[in-house]
């Protein structure tokens, strides 16, 4: 890949290299390549550090990052909307102990997902023009809220959110199935894993249907996934710091690894994992590394084939990509134990997933930057569990039990998807 300042005619090629490149808005609205692959940048742009060293407002910053990405397909003041209404929060900057830790949580579903939901979302209904697109998410907690959420009763978008039965919190369920116009939510007894095969399956073979994805599988989620790293360097005002990432299907880390790419000083990454340490593993020279997914307290983390895996390779030759990312894995014991030793020791309270990767983080050299992807509230039993005691309710949370539901059983098929989304009208 080479850099190209001006990035007038950006352009995404496929990981499996056999289709043409297209612009962007094309590799939005297909979600995945035609021949089974993930969509990459045919270059990378130089993302200069001007253009966010002294940022103090995030869709200022996020508006003049992104603009290169999206080859000027879509006007400046309407970029400056989107982004303006998508990313309407904060993204604070906290010192807690040796690390600094990265809020991602205070969007409306409480996790990072909603940046990367929320940005794709009106992209997308700005490119849509002709019949309706239902977008497809498999989810392992996190993404599918805020998908639904994001997605929800937009004009030109419907959305299926297909999740794990009985793996996810309940706190993540009742966020998935609250009912919204345009949204199907899908029970589907089986893994993440079974989950993505069946998105990944139908976006290859669509039939009749018009169908996109918002997972990380698409570079439209990616893409505003990058913003957040810029903003902590600009915080922090630092020359280079280490990244410790909590990591499932690797879009986080993938998102950081491209902004390091066009510039970012990152020293490190560290890819923190739970059990499910396939990754880790591949990283410690393993060859046969990634498994089924393991069910574990961080449940948004339990993916075992990572589909971002196959991004990283294309960007990152393997010698360079372990010596730029540092694997770590952190058992449930020791999750709980790094609730409670941080909150001891800081009075901080952190979800299990932001528990991982302080564990990870704990042998880092300063700076460290610390990504927490979701609010601890959202998983009242496993901090009562680590503290004795559960985080307050806020009030994203407290209403949900009121209001009404919609989800559908669903078998772990791409047939049986197919069918209900045929029968949808």
């Amino acid at each position: 890949m080479v850099s190209d300042h001006a990035a007038e005619h950006m352009r995404y090629l496929s990981t499996r290299g056999n289709v043409q490149a297209v612009d962007f808005s094309t590799a939005l609205l297909q979600g995945l390549a035609p021949d089974g692959g993930l969509y990459v940048p045919e270059k990378l742009p130089a993302i200069e550090p001007q253009t966010w060293k002294s940022a103090t407002d995030f869709p200022a910053m996020a508006a003049r990052i992104l603009t290169p990405w999206l080859a000027h397909e879509i006007p400046d003041r309407i970029l400056a909307s989107v982004l303006d209404q998508a990313l309407n929060f904060p993204v604070p900057l906290i010192k807690v102990g040796r690390a600094w830790v990265l809020e991602l949580f205070h969007g409306p579903t409480l996790s990072f997902k909603d940046f990367g939901a929320r940005t794709m979302s009106r992209l997308m209904n700005h490119f849509v023009k002709e019949d309706p697109l239902t977008i497809l998410v498999a989810t392992s907690g996190d993404t599918g809220s805020a998908v639904a959420d994001g997605f929800g009763n937009l004009p030109n978008l419907r959305v299926a959110v297909l999740y794990p039965k009985g793996q996810v919190s309940a706190t993540q369920e009742k966020q998935l199935i609250v009912r919204r116009r345009g949204v199907r939510a899908f029970a589907v007894s089986g893994t993440f894993d079974d989950c993505q095969a069946m998105v990944k399956a139908l976006l290859v073979c669509p039939g009749r249907l018009r169908l996109s994805a918002a997972n990380s599988i698409n570079v439209g989620r990616l893409l505003p996934q990058m913003l957040y790293y810029y903003w902590a360097f600009a915080q922090g005002q630092w020359d280079a710091a280490d990244v410790c990432v909590p990591c499932g299907n690797l879009g986080n880390l993938t998102a950081g690894v491209l902004a390091s790419l066009c510039g970012l000083p990152v020293r490190k990454f560290v890819a923190a994992h739970n059990a499910n340490d396939g990754y880790p593993k591949f990283l410690a020279g393993h060859r046969d590394a990634f498994g089924e997914s393991i069910r574990t307290l961080s449940n948004a983390m339990d993916v075992g084939r990572p589909s971002n895996f196959e991004r990283l390779k294309f960007l990152l030759p393997e010698d360079k990509m372990r010596c730029r990312i540092q694997g770590s894995s952190c058992s449930d014991e020791n999750t709980l134990t790094s609730i409670r030793r941080v909150y001891e020791e800081t009075g901080y309270m952190a979800d299990p997933h932001t528990a991982v990767a302080l564990a990870a983080a704990g042998d880092q050299t300063d700076p460290v930057v610390v990504l927490s992807t979701a609010h601890p509230a959202k998983f009242p039993d496993t901090v009562k569990l680590a503290l004795g005691h559960a985080p307050r309710s806020v009030p994203a949370l407290t209403g949900l039990e009121s209001m009404p539901i919609r989800v559908q059983s669903l078998e772990p098929t791409p047939d049986a998807l197919r069918l209900s989304l045929e029968s949808w009208n």
